[in-house]
């Protein structure tokens, strides 16, 4: 079948990756894509001037043109933005298959206030909380006074995982929220903030595919937001990822299962959501116990990049069994092997950074996967065009040997100024060390 992939990051070039390898897979076109989706042989980048993400009917026309039965849609603004509605809805497009849900469900990660409102009421474990808005800013300062710190603010819109701040003393949880509210920090994102209370525990990622009345897990994983080594410094996109996660073992995932996953989906489908696809749940181990920290309605980056090379199951054949509701009838398959995966990124990032450098290293003959990002072909080189360039991941039986593998392969590239993490993985082998 011909494939439609929109996006153009790592996450999009770990899904190419993996789609290219199925024989459902005839041609498989990525929009707008980046200089790696465009390596193998079934794939064809379109140029992103004529197929922009947000011109749903040129996308509905290229469907028509071009044969295509499923859509993926890799990041969260067309979701957000309703183009599954828009294709269903289209005469011309109404029996493609798309891997994404409605603008409905969309919202879970579109409003960070309506996920929690859906998690309350259905009962689903998260931090307590309260929403303002400009309107409302004394009661948040007010709110914000009777806190015990830190505190987290949260960007009630899409504002690509730079939209959470934890504050550390009530003079910087009062001037953020100022700023958020009052001059926009986030834009209309930041238009109404979320005030969290700070849950004390262990972050990792947990992706599920649901049809919208089964589901199946994927690998679980642990990102690093952080820019600086540590955890320090602002949230970025995301700076490396491991997987699997030892902490979530049997016992806390079937937590997960009963007390958060099964209920999203229940929840989705009492409120008559039509829901097929990506669930991203960020959690925090609390003890032992699961709360959710946000919701994400398509798979994280660079979390992508560790857990889909661990699938071992055609990824093209669970893709079509979400958008036709038989997901029921296929088996997901994980590899046992470890998978690190380490950014790349462009030296100023996440604030201003230079683009147009040209990276070298890259071969085919690298041991480890080299999955591009913020990357563009130009005469003939490959040359950085965004913050996050590259992501490089390694399978190994042991997550020592697999982080040792990427840092060998990471030392083979080179662009000016690049910069990536150091310590990608180290808390989780201390966790390992110390038998916990």
């Amino acid at each position: 079948m011909n494939i439609l992939l929109l996006g153009s990051g790592g996450r999009e070039h770990a899904l190419a990756w993996k789609i290219s390898q199925s024989s459902d897979c005839t041609k498989l076109f990525v929009s707008p894509g980046n200089a790696g989706t465009s390596l193998f042989n079934v794939t064809e980048n379109l140029v992103q001037n004529s197929y922009d993400q947000s011109d749903f009917q040129r996308i509905a026309n290229f469907i028509q043109q071009q044969n295509i039965e499923l859509i993926v849609v890799g990041p969260e603004a067309p979701l957000v933005a309703g183009i599954t509605d828009f294709l269903k809805n289209n005469s011309s497009t109404s029996d493609v298959l798309v891997v994404g849900p409605t603008q409905a469900g969309a919202e879970l990660e579109g409003s960070k206030d309506f996920a929690k409102q859906f998690m309350q009421k259905h009962n689903i474990p998260t931090a307590a909380s309260h929403t303002f808005t400009a309107e409302t800013l004394e009661e948040g300062l007010k709110y914000v006074k009777e806190q015990t710190l830190p505190i987290v603010l949260k960007a009630d819109g899409l504002a690509a995982g730079k939209g959470v701040i934890i504050c550390t003393s009530y003079d910087e949880a009062t001037e953020t929220l100022r700023d958020m509210l009052q001059h926009q920090k986030f834009g209309t994102a930041s238009q109404k903030v979320v005030i969290e209370e700070f849950l004390d525990g262990i972050e990792l990622s947990v992706f599920v595919l649901t049809d919208g009345k089964n589901y199946h897990l994927l690998p679980e994983a642990k990102d690093y937001k952080r820019i600086g080594e540590n955890d320090t410094g602002p949230n970025t996109g995301g700076m490396g990822a491991v997987s699997p996660v030892p902490f979530a073992d049997e016992a806390f995932m079937s937590k997960v299962k009963a007390q958060i996953v099964e209920p999203t989906i229940q929840g989705l489908a009492k409120e008559n959501i039509d829901y097929r696809g990506f669930i991203f749940l960020g959690l925090m181990n609390v003890g032992g116990n699961p709360y959710v920290i946000e919701y994400n309605v398509r798979l994280g980056d660079p979390e992508t990049q560790a857990i889909i090379p661990r699938l071992e199951s055609d990824l093209v054949e669970l893709l079509v069994a979400t958008a036709r509701q038989q997901l029921s009838e296929v088996q997901v398959n994980i590899s046992l092997q470890a998978a690190a995966t380490v950014v790349m990124v462009s030296g100023g990032y996440p604030e201003s950074y230079v683009k147009g450098k040209v990276i070298s290293g890259l071969s085919d003959k690298a041991e480890s996967l080299v999955f591009h990002a913020g990357t563009e072909a130009k005469e003939g080189k490959t040359i950085t065009s965004g913050g996050r360039v590259l992501a490089v991941t390694s399978l190994h039986s042991q997550l020592t040997s697999a982080l040792e593998q990427t840092y060998a392969q990471v030392d083979q590239l080179f662009w000016k100024d690049i910069y990536y993490r150091k310590d990608i993985g180290q808390d989780i082998l201390g966790y390992l060390a110390n038998g916990k």
